[in-house]
């Protein structure tokens, strides 16, 4: 299960959502057989697509983060509800690459920087809200923190991290997302600003075992914070036989026909967990009716 934490200065001026996220990369990496570097990648936007779907206030709400920088693992994308349950794909699952100079992994070339960052927020309106801007870097939470300044005029701060063992298995993930809530007091900007500066960085923070009320803590300390709620999140597919069957009809009658008669077994995969769904030819003329 991941553990979202949420905690909020005494005067409400500073929101720190913080994430362990550890299963739900586990279960990234299990489903698509991901290697570790796109495992990385996937591991930093479904824990920051977790914290900002969890920002979303009803039941049915949900969040989709896209990413398509150019880099050889494709479009990277993360569908969170308003309670920080994820899923995720990406274009490709498999891309091996060196390592960076100081031994890390290079998140930044398998994302690539050319490209834009998009969030599509349903709310159950006429139209979708969507919001994009540029890449700063592929690094995920450069772009998430450039998301919320340029698009929500939110000063934001983000932090994302996956620590794996030596077998390549993910040891543990998390991250924190620090918000200021208009009107921006400029004492509490002083205090985050010192306490970012003073914090071991994520990665490090994870390394330890540290817990996510611990680095939620941590980043508002000195404003009276208390945590404010917590709930457990995890990687969940929502997908069914019913839902494949609808999209197969939204396909049209012509192209339902022709799978029908081209080939005994038309197979759907889903993106999100790799669940195959089959339909014979009965099935599919049926689906015509």
């Amino acid at each position: 299960m991941g553990k979202i934490v949420r905690t909020l200065s005494e005067d409400g001026s500073v929101l720190c959502s913080a994430i362990d996220s550890t299963d739900m990369v586990r279960e990234l990496q299990r489903l698509h057989e991901s290697t570790p570097v796109v495992t990385a990648a996937l591991g930093r936007m479904v824990t920051a697509g977790s914290i900002m779907g969890a920002m979303l206030k009803s039941d049915g709400d949900t969040l989709t983060l896209r990413v398509n920088g150019g880099g050889p693992a494709g479009t990277l994308m993360v569908v969170a509800d308003n309670w920080g349950n994820v899923k995720c794909c990406a274009g490709e699952h498999q891309v091996q690459l060196p390592l960076r100079a100081d031994g890390g992994l290079d998140v930044n070339g398998c994302v690539g920087g050319d490209g834009f960052l998009t969030v599509v927020k349903d709310m159950g309106l006429k139209e979708p809200y969507v919001g994009q801007i540029p890449l700063v870097s592929g690094n995920i939470a450069e772009d998430i923190t450039a998301y919320y300044s340029i698009s929500e005029q939110i000063p934001t701060v983000c932090a994302l991290g996956i620590v794996f063992n030596d077998d390549a298995t993910v040891k543990a993930a998390g991250g924190y997302m620090v918000q200021l809530v208009p009107p921006v007091v400029d004492k509490a900007v002083d205090v985050i600003e010192r306490n970012l500066t003073s914090m071991e960085s994520i990665t490090a923070m994870l390394e330890k075992g540290m817990q996510p009320e611990e680095y939620a803590m941590m980043a508002l300390e000195g404003l009276g914070a208390e945590v404010l709620d917590s709930w457990e999140a995890v990687y969940h597919c929502d997908c069914s036989r019913e839902r494949t069957e609808r999209v197969l009809i939204s396909m049209g009658r012509e192209e339902i026909e022709k799978l029908a008669k081209e080939q005994e077994k038309t197979e759907v995969c889903c993106h999100f967990c790799n669940k195959k769904y089959e339909f014979s030819t009965e099935d599919m003329l049926n689906l015509l009716k």
